[in-house]
């Protein structure tokens, strides 16, 4: 008997449907797959960065003019290097042995710049060899002193080599600035804190004033980047060490595809982090060793209504083997949050200092807001923390209250194989909200010793501790 019509649509329904079931069931098995091990989807991030390549060929500096006197300013004779370069089809801008005094440098697309083991880069303390470039200061964009490198819509770029690079900030300089008693600052001499510099950006971006408008620079004191890639795409920091800086050290900004590998960073000045992931993604800190004056590695994503307005989160941020030394926090994520952040991979790091105050750190308030999630850590160890391990903060203050009705959201974070000797006052300190409590936090095969207390928690919600031991002793899991 052959079926009616009817009958036969009926049954090409039933198998459509259950095509599309078996589909939906193969997808969620893959993502339950995914998320039981994140670290496969780090794997992934890694095999997907494109490389860097780079002619040839090698352009340097003295032949365009350079003195290594560390006296003569060299600004023309590197722009005149890196244009050349970059005319030809790229390659290699050779810095040789020798001190070299310049100002800004501005990169160009398939150029290397690339120093020689005792070749010193020594910056300007002029500022008005800076010029007035689009940038950004403490998570907001702004027309602002160009940051000493610069790189902004460039594509397969990159700064290498074992040499130095120095911004000679000190407190009689730069960093006086900061309007910070420890760094040279005194009552009657100007700084960003003053009503008419840092309040008046902040409060432009709020208003949503256009940034080619918000033209600060001279008079108005706010710092400049040190290493800035801006927009740019396929890009290298390699064995470099940065001395120095006058501000935020290495900066990636709306990039994506980047490999910061065996890096130095030793800086103590303030607001010294040694490097800031901002609105970036797929981004690869490895082999670097941090000594600084503010956080070791800050990942960013925009402040308030700023990154609000960008949206763009920050996300596939993998840090590995690197060593923290001091600093406000070893791997922090914050505050300039806004645009959220998820998918961090922290792993085989050593961190150690009694100047170090935390290990992992999420920092964010409700003018921030942001989602933060996904935030995995492995492989720790962990000499001397001054204040806690791990600390996740939805109360963050800098700058007086910041108070707002973004109510951030904080989920998913997981320590694992983790192994302290000095912990500080605390384990765990996570704070949030009742209506957006601190949720999913998993610490597995951790020992921590000589802690003050084992945890201080405000509105947390499940809080798994496996086969981790605090003080000598096994700590149980809590639910709410």
């Amino acid at each position: 008997m052959i079926p009616s019509k009817d009958i036969r649509f009926k049954w090409i329904l039933f198998l459509i449907a259950s095509g599309v079931l078996a589909i939906s069931c193969a997808k969620q098995t893959a993502s339950v797959s995914s998320d039981a091990n994140p670290w496969k989807k780090m794997d992934l991030v890694l095999k997907s960065i494109p490389n860097t390549h780079f002619l040839d060929k090698t352009y340097n500096i003295n032949d365009f003019g350079a003195v290594a006197d560390g006296k003569t300013l060299n600004t023309i004779a590197f722009q005149k290097a890196i244009q050349a370069c970059a005319a030809n089809g790229g390659g290699k801008v050779l810095v040789p042995n020798g001190k070299y005094l310049t100002g800004a440098i501005h990169l160009e697309s398939n150029v290397n710049l690339h120093l020689e083991d005792q070749a010193e880069i020594l910056f300007s303390l002029n500022p008005k060899d800076y010029p007035i470039v689009h940038t950004s200061w403490e998570g907001t964009e702004l027309m602002n002193y160009s940051p000493l490198i610069y790189a902004k819509n460039k594509t397969n770029i990159a700064v290498t080599g074992k040499g130095t690079l120095n911004g000679q900030a000190d407190s009689t300089n730069w960093w006086i600035w900061s309007g910070g008693k420890n760094y040279g600052w005194k009552k009657g001499v100007p700084s960003q804190n003053d009503p008419a510099n840092r309040e008046v950006l902040v409060e432009m971006a709020e208003k949503g004033v256009l940034v080619s408008e918000r033209i600060f620079g001279d008079g108005r004191y706010l710092r400049p980047n040190f290493i800035e890639f801006f927009e740019c795409n396929t890009a290298l920091i390699k064995d470099v060490t940065i001395i120095n800086s006058p501000f935020w050290i290495l900066h990636p900004i709306k990039t994506n595809n980047m490999i910061i590998d065996g890096v130095t960073v030793n800086s103590h000045g303030p607001n010294n982090d040694g490097c800031d992931p901002e609105y970036s993604q797929n981004i690869v800190i490895k082999n670097c060793t941090f000594n600084t004056g503010d956080d070791c590695i800050a990942i960013k994503a925009g402040r308030d209504g700023d990154g609000r307005r960008v949206a763009i989160p920050s996300k596939n941020i993998i840090v590995q083997k690197c060593k923290m030394i001091d600093g406000h926090g070893g791997v922090v994520i914050g505050s300039e949050i806004s645009a959220g952040v998820n998918n961090v991979f922290v792993e085989d790091c050593v961190m150690d200092s009694p100047n170090l105050d935390r290990a992992i750190r999420i920092k964010t308030n409700s003018k921030r807001g942001g989602i933060i999630e996904d935030i995995f850590v492995r492989n720790l160890e962990v000499g001397t923390v001054k204040e806690c391990v791990l600390k996740l903060n939805m109360f963050y203050n800098v700058y007086g209250s910041q108070t707002g009705n973004f109510i951030p959201t904080i989920r998913n974070v997981s320590l694992e194989n983790v192994n302290v000797k000095n912990g500080g006052k605390y384990s765990v300190w996570a704070e949030g909200y009742a209506s957006s409590p601190v949720e999913n936090i998993t610490l597995k095969n951790v020992k921590i010793q000589k802690v003050d207390s084992v945890y201080r928690l405000k509105n947390v919600k499940n809080i798994n501790f496996i086969n981790t031991y605090i003080n000598e002793k096994k700590v149980e899991s809590i639910k709410h």
